[in-house]
């Protein structure tokens, strides 16, 4: 007989798997607890947008609070490496140890080189391959520069008007044979050999073709992945398993029915969730939700958005590339969650030329508990510190706006007002 769950009791295993049921522990946030929250996560999403904070140093905020950044950088720039770059959800850092499963199932072609002429693709990535075993690691730009400007007849405007050498760098990086060794201060990727990343790897440019015809078994690594990601959820449906990692819906539910075979997944009734659902057999259902989080737009635990509105009833959608005028919300909106719901959403903006963290509009979600003003108004100044800003103003666009304004002031943490932005 199915377990049945009411939709309270699975968001606190969701919360639960994500490390954001529980107050966060007091005192200096150690690398051990870092690396455990990366370990729980299994991977944090990378993009660009640097509006607040590059998006994978928030996650670690949202669980762990105040903590040193460079800790991350430590992880993925030692040996050995507890993190390193790779397609998964998106680009993303991921576990090492999924590294060689995700080579076999990611399919990136469209980022890299695929569509340009086999023998300049080949040609080129011989050169990029000499330069990177010869030397340091080094940007697409240095890499241009080293190797002198290269042709393609056949560019027509493609993707993010990318020259033949950054696209042949991202194919040779989607088939695993280099890494990011580190980023620029600029976001810019350092490449490197992956056998430098991995040293246990062999060095051979084979691809993952030749991994999987010298025995790599794909449905094995699959299962790895799907069990991974179910582990990371606590609770799910086989769509959410498959949008963690960005794996083939048909292959992943096979995946799926083996771990239920095995008893690494269980189906489970939830009420009010009309989706056959699956509890990861090492998932915990506390008793209480207690936590307190801004989540960033990357968040794992906002990945998928069908997900977001079945468990939680929050709709979602990041307004980045929506005209200003026509946006709901704001520009960088983060959910706030409080307890077992996500009871608001805030745009934030960190002016770092004047020391202050600006919420440009905040909303509250319909049934938002009391304190939630409160709560956030904590929130945002504990965010100010971590992002070693002196005060927080909050503008007037919004309904939470006013009663955030007041909390923030009350509160205390230097500069704090209900006022137009500049």
């Amino acid at each position: 007989m199915q377990e049945v769950l009411s939709l309270p009791q699975a968001r606190r295993i969701a919360l639960a798997a994500q490390g954001l049921d529980k107050v966060r522990p007091a005192g200096p946030v150690t690398a051990r607890a870092v690396g455990r929250t990366f370990a729980r996560l299994q991977l944090v999403q990378i993009d660009s947008v640097n509006v607040l904070s590059r998006s994978h140093y928030l996650p670690f905020f949202s669980r762990l609070g105040n903590y040193d950044r460079s800790i991350l950088q430590r992880m993925a720039g030692t040996h050995p490496r507890r993190m390193m770059e790779y397609w998964a959800h998106e680009a993303s850092f991921i576990r090492p140890d999924h590294f060689q499963d995700l080579v076999l199932w990611q399919s990136r072609k469209w980022v890299g080189a695929h569509a340009m002429d086999p023998e300049l693709r080949s040609g080129v990535a011989a050169r990029v391959l000499e330069a990177l075993a010869a030397g340091r690691p080094m940007t697409a730009a240095e890499l241009t520069v080293r190797l002198g400007h290269v042709e393609d007849m056949q560019q027509d405007n493609w993707g993010w008007n990318w020259n033949v050498v950054k696209r042949v760098l991202e194919h040779l990086f989607e088939a695993g044979l280099i890494s990011a060794s580190s980023r620029t201060e600029s976001f810019e990727r350092r490449y490197t050999l992956t056998a430098r990343v991995l040293p246990e790897r062999p060095d051979d440019d084979s691809g993952a073709a030749a991994n999987a015809d010298t025995g790599q078994d794909q449905a094995a690594a699959l299962v790895r992945l799907i069990d991974a990601a179910a582990r990371a959820h606590g609770i799910g449906t086989l769509r959410c398993f498959a949008d963690y990692f960005r794996t083939p819906m048909r292959a992943s539910a096979v995946a799926v029915e083996h771990l239920v075979n095995a008893g690494r997944l269980r189906p489970v009734t939830v009420r009010g969730w009309n989706k056959p659902v699956y509890r990861h057999a090492e998932a915990k259902l506390p008793r209480a939700a207690t936590g307190r989080a801004l989540l960033s737009p990357f968040d794992s635990l906002v990945f998928e958005r069908r997900r977001l509105e079945d468990l939680f009833g929050f709709h979602y959608r990041i307004e980045i590339y929506t005209p200003e005028p026509k946006r709901r919300f704001g520009y960088y909106v983060l959910p706030f969650l409080l307890r077992d719901g996500i009871v608001a959403r805030v745009d934030l903006k960190a002016d770092r030329a004047n020391g202050l963290l600006l919420a440009r509009a905040a909303h509250a979600e319909p049934g938002a508990p009391d304190d939630t003003a409160v709560e956030l108004a904590a929130e945002l100044q504990l965010m100010a510190e971590w992002l070693q800003l002196d005060g927080v103003i909050v503008s007037p666009k919004g309904d939470l706006a006013p009663a955030l304004a007041d909390a923030v002031s009350k509160a205390g943490g230097g500069v704090s007002a209900l006022r137009e932005q500049a």
